[in-house]
């Protein structure tokens, strides 16, 4: 993933154990699932609704501990936050605090019992966690850095990690592992796997092309007039679109 944020940069005022524990639990979720691993042991939203609770415990007792830790009864500890001093938002009382308890429960109380259907009810389960994680992380940083919601939901978007067994990194190199694929369809996994804006010439070098020149044009150019990437031609810059990362989810295949 290529991005110019830190974490420290996102919560300063939280403690580093917590800071942590919160963005290597979001790391997991968003990882397992793009990895296909549904499975309730293995997106688990556990770890972040302990270490959000213990953030939000935190600030409104005027003091965080240095590590997160799991209440006896997430439910009713989540609960008696809303019965807590009004003074504080209705997001730190009682959306957050709500969504915790949505999240727990989903994880906790579903991994067994489903029933026959048309879609993988583990796949189902692992959606709605992704989102409501998300939402949750998004939710803090905008809080707790005085973002608006858009510019969070940005930064938390920016931050999913978007690895895939197709693309093998080495060197500083990136490599599609799958020899049958366009090259239109590899520079939208390269640009889909990192996100942020991505040098052309990083994406000559990777795909191998042998004419530069008509691979801007034949490639790069169109994927822009399709609204798949922005290209911006006179920084030499690429950034994958939503439109494209659509496509990258609906039209290729991802694994080996």
């Amino acid at each position: 993933m290529r991005s110019n944020l830190d974490r420290s940069s996102l919560l300063p005022s939280i403690p580093i154990g917590l800071r942590d524990s919160l963005f290597d639990s979001f790391e997991e979720i968003t990882r397992n699932f793009r990895e296909s691993r549904w499975e309730p042991s293995e997106l688990n939203g556990g770890k972040l609704c302990e270490v959000i609770y213990t953030i939000l415990r935190g600030h409104i007792d005027g003091s965080y501990p240095p590590t997160p830790s799991k209440p006896s009864n997430m439910v009713d500890a989540c609960r008696a936050l809303e019965k807590g001093n009004a003074t504080f938002s209705r997001s730190i009382r009682i959306q957050i605090p709500r969504m915790l308890i949505a999240l727990y429960e989903v994880r906790n109380n579903r991994g067994v019992g489903h029933s026959g259907g048309d879609v993988d009810p583990n796949h189902m389960d692992a959606t709605v966690v992704l989102y409501i994680s998300k939402w949750l992380l998004s939710e803090v940083i905008r809080l707790f850095h005085g973002l608006n919601i858009k510019t969070a939901t940005d930064i938390v978007d920016s931050l999913v990690d978007r690895t895939i067994p197709v693309i093998w990194q080495i060197d500083n190199k990136h490599r599609i592992l799958k020899t049958d694929l366009t090259m239109r369809e590899k520079t939208l996994l390269h640009l889909y796997q990192l996100q942020g804006g991505v040098p052309e010439s990083d994406l000559v070098s990777w795909v191998e092309h042998s004419n530069a020149s008509a691979y801007r044009r034949d490639v790069l150019r169109k994927l822009h007039a399709d609204r798949l990437v922005e290209y911006n031609e006179e920084k030499h810059v690429l950034t994958i679109s939503p439109k494209g990362i659509q496509y990258v989810e609906k039209s290729i295949d991802l694994d080996l």
